[in-house]
């Protein structure tokens, strides 16, 4: 695979056919392509992808993340979708220091924006070769609603992301409500249910914290108005 920079402009929506190496690729594959032959089969909520890469070079200018941060011109409306924007978004290319977002509708990745002021993330440290699987299976948590179910009454699922490290992807998952400690609890067992053995996150590679809580958050800034009340 190319080690180019993911591109953000004109990513087709059509699925790219990806090299199976192994059965088990080629099955995963299979299913995948008898997937995206069915009826369509529609997400709960749509879902949009953003892109960040930051600045080679920090200056005064390009202290506001959101200048950096990219809405794709890709809309998540059913499970086929999901695997059309999956399949032409290898992690490999994402390279040092950038991230892809998968936001539900109407949240945006960025502490400051009113919709996620109160909230927080559990963040996971995870090895280069297990980040891709690791985060597909996030990732089909969100959209499949497993994560959204167990949040506590009152509180939402805004979205998942990825960040490439030098050594590690850091993979988070945010929700609107960091004060109900029910949903803090839910989001790290429904991850845990959902993983085998061989992903699990071992004790000191995850950690759950408040957006207040990070020393680059800043509440006065002001944020683009949300599509949703």
């Amino acid at each position: 695979m190319s080690n180019a920079g993911l591109s953000t402009h004109g990513l087709s929506p059509l699925s790219q056919s990806i090299e199976s190496n192994t059965p088990a690729d080629q099955r995963d594959d299979a299913k995948r392509n008898f997937l995206l032959k069915m009826r369509p089969m529609p997400t709960q909520h749509y879902w949009n992808i953003y892109f960040d890469r930051p600045p080679k070079e920090h200056s005064a200018d390009e202290a506001d993340y959101t200048v950096h941060l990219e809405q794709l011109e890709i809309q998540i409306a059913s499970v086929q979708d999901f695997w059309r924007y999956h399949n032409n978004t290898p992690v490999d290319r994402i390279q040092m220091r950038e991230s892809i977002y998968l936001f539900k509708e109407g949240f945006r990745p960025v502490w400051e924006d009113r919709r996620n002021l109160n909230g927080g993330s559990w963040t996971f440290r995870v090895p280069k070769a297990a980040g891709p699987d690791f985060w597909t299976r996030i990732q089909m948590l969100a959209i499949g609603e497993q994560l959204q179910s167990a949040l506590a009454d009152g509180d939402q699922l805004c979205g998942v992301g990825l960040s490439v490290r030098f050594s590690s992807h850091l993979i988070t998952v945010w929700h609107r409500d960091s004060s109900k400690q029910k949903s803090i609890d839910g989001i790290i067992a429904c991850v845990n249910a959902d993983l085998p053995p061989e992903l699990q996150p071992k004790p000191d590679t995850y950690y759950y914290k408040r957006h207040c809580d990070h020393a680059g958050f800043k509440p006065t800034t002001p944020s683009v108005p949300s599509q949703q009340p």
